[in-house]
């Protein structure tokens, strides 16, 4: 089901969508959690031509072997501090992948398709995805 639209700029239809992505860090340091925030939120608005301006919020998730830091505190220093941002816990499932964070961007977009993007250990979750 789409979610609203508005018309843009240029008369463009905008909807909101919401983009994903995920992360790994192969040690739990802030230097590798805002290294690897950062690099994953600059390919996902690069990839996808995100205007800032349309970011509406972006929800983080991290699994339960990350403590050094908030994700959401990576992405303010890299320029998201307008914008809301949440981290949680995300399910200690077994088997599941460990030392990921991933991140959910909400946004108005005219664009019908989206590149959800996945690095590092991550790259496995979604091979339903196209690359």
């Amino acid at each position: 089901m789409p979610g609203p639209s508005v018309t843009g700029d240029q008369g463009l239809k905008r909807r909101v969508r919401a983009l994903r992505g995920a992360t790994t860090v192969d040690e739990d340091t802030p230097e590798q959690v805002t290294q690897r925030t950062q690099a994953l939120l600059a390919e996902m608005v690069a990839r996808n031509g995100v205007d800032h301006a349309h970011v509406i919020s972006v929800l983080f998730t991290a699994t339960d072997d990350i403590h050094s830091m908030f994700p959401a505190t990576a992405a303010r220093a890299a320029g998201f501090g307008d914008v809301p941002l949440l981290c949680a816990r995300e399910l200690d499932i077994d088997g599941a992948q460990p030392r990921c964070i991933r991140v959910m961007m909400h946004l108005e977009t005219s664009s019908e398709e989206l590149h959800h993007i996945y690095l590092e250990g991550a790259r496995g979750l979604r091979d339903d995805l196209p690359e």
